[in-house]
């Protein structure tokens, strides 16, 4: 019952259903992406990533010194539907802004 209360809180901030939608999009990106295509500030981005990780939607690859996000799968049927029901919101989604073009973070 946890869980699925945490899922559905997570849900419930458009930031965090945009988050949901530019990793659906643009598959794995490094927080430094995330946080120049957003354009939100590191704290702020932090705080919905570490959300919707506890809620079972993303999972975080560390590499190095730099933390990697995507969409965890597989998905239960509750996130992999409200995942398909975020693909059909008219959602304007920003461009993946890389923060380096060798691959590296650089913030």
């Amino acid at each position: 019952m946890e869980v699925f209360l945490k899922s559905v809180s997570a849900l419930n901030d458009e930031t965090r259903v945009l988050i949901l939608r530019f990793l659906d999009e643009y598959g794995e990106c490094c927080v430094c992406d995330l946080q120049s295509s957003l354009e939100m500030i590191q704290s702020r981005l932090s705080r919905h990533l570490k959300i919707l990780k506890e809620a079972g939607f993303i999972r975080v690859e560390r590499k190095g010194t730099w933390a990697y996000y995507s969409i965890r799968s597989p998905l239960d049927r509750f996130r992999l539907e409200a995942l398909e029901e975020i693909r059909h919101l008219s959602l304007e989604l920003p461009p993946l802004r890389k923060s380096s073009d060798k691959g590296e973070c650089s913030l």
